[in-house]
């Protein structure tokens, strides 16, 4: 008897034996870790932030050292109730969010908010770069407190953008339009935008002609270049000119003078950071940086596998190309197995950008033996695709350097020099593991082997008309590059910044390019003129700067709050007392009458750009699309105004507006630019080939049209 009361007791020890609490971000990093540590562990998610500045106020004492004053986050109460229940019946808690300042402030909220909860349980801090079982386990070994000077730099970040927005958006209520907002770093990326656009706007296309060669050499075919005549640099202007060379080259033969040939070594490039991560994704796949990112969150968080569940890659914000002892040994390990003649004697490494704040590693996979080809039945095509990238790009960052040989020859046919060029590689190196990376070298046509003196056959000489490539408008691409290179942002808030513009309807998305839109730019103009700081961008650099000097515990920051807000709201006081409301001024008059009432229309600004509305509101609510140009049709007198084909989704397209007595449409929007040669509407056109070009509507004129645009035209 008394043995089976013993025995009960030791069942029940057990079941009321208490376990340690952790507590992540997200869900499906709680999925992933539990497995990890086993019974004695629970682990629960945040979902976030559960305690943030309230929305509907500034909540920041300026008079009081910029505190802040948090609260729950309306909605999130019982998430926070239930992890202080939890932290009730567990022995200890892990706060186990991302390692980084937003991941830092929210493990010190969540002690904040437990804490009187559960005066006497210990609540510690563990990171980890990845979720492996591995780290997982080391890090629950070693627990450390949370870092007090992350959170600050966070803080900081959080005042700063509070006290911009609050001020700022208020100040465009009253003197633009209700319902606009500005961001510190949003107003930037946008500035750059809007910058970028003008430029665009203002380049008028060059036309200018190549003239190439088909040549054949026994049964082989190239195509050689014009590079120079008689002695000089070509310089084709027009048809004419390349007609005339080419009667002069008429029934010539080519004969090879010069043969070059050189050889060049190719050296991996480093493996990911959140920047190259995004531009490569952008640049090979297409995707987003927003679209990058949550894929990267699920490939970190983590993925069934045949082995269980297992977070592929490593933490995917991060401005470091740092790799661990522990992965260099996995990879060369891998290697040396699968590849061993292209194993360098000593590991490569990479040297990290002065800007960088090395918390981090680089992006890698977790695990080298996870190939894109055993894990592809596991994932979806888009996340597969960009572990693919990232697997590839790690595992070539250690692997020797490839080397092509690279031909040049120069042809003489008449006074002309006719040059081919094209390149092999001769050994392929870290080429051998990539896929969807594939080197251009492998892609380029080789060169037959020609000997100075051969003579070759002129099959037929091939004119090309181009013209000048203007500046081109930001990529999520680009402009992520540009913002990287000018020290704004972080890599946590490059997919956010862009976000964020295009739902403000700030830009848009048009064929992948971001593309200011009226709202935008009218925002822009205005903070330039007022506000040239907070859109500076040397200012926003040194501002990060600052932020990151915070984190290093190198600067008190209040100080640095306060040496930004004296003149910041002196400033914004001065243009509120100052400015004449813009309300109102905004609105020009036009020619247009109301086919309603018979009032002057008046030229307004929407959320959605510009349009046309009765003078006679709120009496008269008319509206309608603005003019963008004349018809061109003969003999028609309608405008050509945006219109959209029926449906959710309808296409936009531009008609006139005596439809259905006038039918014309283009589905290229008309640009405030008339063709010099017949004076009607200039548009813009998009292709793979070309990217963006601007050319007369008039079939019949040739300005800007190209040769087989103009043939085209003819046939009609």
């Amino acid at each position: 008897m008394v043995e089976k009361t013993k025995v009960k007791q030791k069942k029940t020890e057990k079941t009321e034996r208490k376990k340690t609490l952790v507590i992540v971000e997200s869900p499906a990093k709680a999925k992933t870790i539990e497995k990890y540590l086993g019974t004695h562990y629970v682990v629960r998610a945040s979902m976030g932030h559960l305690i943030d500045l309230p929305k509907s106020r500034l909540a920041i004492d300026v008079d009081h050292n910029f505190e802040p004053e948090y609260i729950t986050v309306r909605g999130r109460a019982k998430i926070l109730k239930e992890l202080q229940g939890e932290a009730k019946k567990a022995d200890q808690v892990f706060l186990a969010s991302d390692n980084d300042r937003e991941g830092e402030a929210i493990a010190y909220h969540l002690r904040k908010a437990i804490e009187p909860k559960a005066p006497e349980v210990p609540i510690k801090r563990i990171v980890f770069n990845e979720i492996t079982p591995v780290a997982i386990k080391q890090s629950v070994e070693a627990p450390a407190d949370i870092d007090e000077a992350k959170v600050n730099a966070q803080k900081a970040r959080r005042v700063l953008d509070r006290l911009v927005g609050y001020n700022l958006s208020p100040l465009l209520w009253k003197k633009v339009k209700n319902g606009l907002s500005a961001g510190r770093v949003q107003s930037v990326a946008l500035r750059l935008i809007c910058e970028r656009e003008r430029e665009v706007e203002s380049f008028i296309p060059t036309e200018y002609w190549s003239l190439s060669a088909e040549l054949k050499k026994g049964k082989s075919h190239l195509l050689a270049e014009l590079v120079s005549w008689k002695g000089e640099k070509v310089d084709l202007p027009n048809e004419k000119a390349v007609e005339e060379l080419m009667a002069e080259l008429k029934g010539k033969t080519g004969q090879v003078i010069e043969v070059k040939e050189s050889e060049k070594t190719i050296r991996p490039r480093p493996p990911f950071t959140t920047s190259t991560l995004q531009q490569t994704a952008a640049n090979r796949l297409g995707f987003t940086s927003k679209k990058t990112m949550q894929l990267a969150q699920r490939l970190y968080e983590g993925v069934n596998v045949k082995d269980g569940r297992v977070g592929l890659i490593t933490y995917m914000r991060t401005d470091s190309v740092r790799i661990s002892q522990t992965a260099l040994t996995d990879v060369r390990s891998w290697l040396s197995e699968h590849y061993p003649r292209e194993v360098p004697e000593s590991p490569q490494f990479y040297t990290v950008e002065s800007k960088a704040q090395d918390a981090h590693e680089a992006i890698r996979p977790t695990y080298v033996r996870y190939t894109p080809e055993e894990v592809k039945d596991y994932l979806s095509r888009d996340e597969w695709r960009l572990y693919s990238l990232i697997w590839e790009r790690f595992v070539s960052s250690q692997m020797k350097a490839a080397r092509s040989k690279a031909v040049s020859v120069d042809i003489q046919i008449g006074d002309g020099v006719f040059r081919v060029s094209g390149s092999k590689l001769i050994e392929k190196g870290f080429y051998r593991v990539l896929n969807i990376l594939a080197p251009k070298e492998d892609r380029e046509p080789t060169v037959p082997d020609l000997q100075v003196g051969e003579e070759v056959e002129v099959v037929r000489l091939k004119p090309e008309q181009h013209f000048t490539q203007g500046p081109s408008r930001y990529t999520d691409a680009s402009i992520v590059k540009a913002l990287e290179e000018k020290g704004i942002g972080r890599p946590s808030t490059y997919a956010p910044i862009i976000s964020v513009l295009l739902e403000r309807y700030y830009v848009t998305r048009v064929n992948k390019q971001l593309v200011p839109t009226p709202l935008g730019r009218m925002i822009n103009d205005m903070l330039v003129e007022y506000f040239p700081d907070v859109v500076d961008v040397d200012f926003t650099a040194t501002m990060e700067s600052k932020l990151d000097m915070v984190e290093e515990n190198r600067i008190h920051w209040p100080d640095m709050i306060r040496e930004f807000y004296g003149p910041f709201s002196k400033k914004v006081e001065e243009v509120q007392q100052n400015l004449a409301s813009f309300k109102g001024s905004l609105d020009e008059p036009t020619e247009y009458v109301c086919e309603v009432c018979g009032k002057p229309m008046v030229k307004k600004l929407g959320r959605f750009g510009y349009f046309l509305a009765c003078s006679g509101f709120p009496e008269c609510k008319n509206t309608r699309s603005i003019p963008l140009a004349k018809c061109p049709r003969p003999g028609c007198d309608g405008d050509i105004v945006a219109r959209k084909s029926k449906g959710r989704r309808g296409k936009e397209f531009y008609g006139c507006t005596r439809f259905p007595a006038c039918d014309f449409i283009t589905y290229y929007k008309p640009l405030p630019i008339n063709c010099p040669k017949c004076g009607q509407f200039l548009v813009e056109k998009y292709d793979k080939k070309n990217g963006s070009i601007k050319v007369c509507i008039n079939p019949a004129c040739d300005y800007l049209h190209t040769a087989e645009e103009e043939a085209h035209a003819a046939e009609q």
